[in-house]
């Protein structure tokens, strides 16, 4: 790899220095500069990117790839700076390994009722509730691409009865899949879990709308580590408050931080965590990403290529 080859990193929220150190273990010969230091922005070739500032493309003009520092790339979505060359998100053991923890801590946490222990701690009192087996829980995971999939294999092997929806047919060992607006309805009024883990796109801001919350069993639990916007949060803060959903684990917001004026801080049925359900491992992901970059150097298609006309 020649030193031709410029790599950008910009995100507040990734250890600049740890992805230095694993991109030039994998590419030796490139320069890697971290945004806002950069000496001569059409010299870059790659930008590896969360959530850069409006207008940070615009003076990329040696741009070849873009690397999105996560599996959602809404943030990419509608810029008038984003030059038309290949976007990448990432897709690592690391990243797929961490959601699912995070997907079956919540769901286990939710179906051996541990909350309710937790609010018995609280009070000093030793309540005893009769575990259920976990067969007899229904768990939905809305979205079955790679960290749905992953996630909702995790669970059946658990022994949950799962089933998964995606808007497009898919297959998932395990799983009772189905697919389609009718079949979305039907399985919010079925499963008593819900786990969403959709992109969020034109097509899905707002599918989990108070209607849909409605038809969900009167006591659910829902799961978001997908993308605060996915959900109708305002209905989601009314049925929580008025009882139909018996509590939720929340890991991302429609604004980001959470507000301290948001009423999800105080609800006792509520967990909030900032969003951190899943992360991308510099140390596991840089192979792909050095490899995605030889690709497009030579005028090959890179690895795990995004449509933004479909927002994954």
């Amino acid at each position: 790899m020649s030193r031709s080859e410029t790599i950008l990193f910009a995100s507040a929220f990734d250890d600049a220095v740890a992805w230095r150190n694993a991109i030039l273990a994998e590419l030796p010969g490139a320069a890697f500069q971290v945004y806002p230091e950069v000496r001569d922005p059409a010299a870059i070739t790659t930008a590896i990117v969360w959530r850069p500032p409006l207008g940070f493309f615009a003076p990329l003009t040696g741009l070849r790839l873009v690397v999105n520092l996560g599996a959602g790339v809404d943030s990419l979505l509608g810029r008038g700076d984003l030059p038309d060359v290949p976007i990448v998100r990432m897709s690592d053991p690391g990243m797929v390994s961490m959601m699912t923890s995070y997907v079956l801590f919540s769901v286990i946490r939710h179906a051996r009722e541990i909350d309710s222990f937790e609010e018995a701690q609280r009070r000093r009192e030793w309540r005893y509730v009769h575990p259920r087996p976990l067969s007899s829980v229904k768990v939905g995971v809305l979205g079955l691409g790679e960290l749905g999939a992953a996630a909702a294999t995790a669970l059946a092997g658990l022994g949950f009865d799962v089933h998964g929806w995606s808007r497009r047919g898919k297959e998932v060992p395990g799983v009772a899949c189905s697919h389609g607006m009718e079949a979305l309805d039907a399985l919010l009024g079925a499963v008593e879990i819900l786990v969403i883990m959709l992109p969020l796109t034109p097509k899905t801001r707002g599918l989990v709308s108070a209607e849909r919350l409605r038809r969900m069993r009167p006591g659910a639990k829902l799961i978001n580590v997908a993308r605060g916007p996915v959900v109708d949060e305002d209905a989601l803060i009314a049925a929580l408050e008025g009882g139909h959903l018996g509590g939720a684990t929340l890991d991302v917001f429609v604004t980001e931080p959470l507000p301290v004026t948001s009423p999800l801080w105080a609800m006792p049925n509520v967990l909030i965590t900032p969003h951190l359900a899943s992360i991308t491992v510099p140390e596991e992901a840089a192979r792909d990403v050095a490899e995605s970059i030889r690709r497009v150097a030579r005028g090959a298609p890179p690895l795990h290529l995004v449509d933004l006309r479909r927002g994954y």
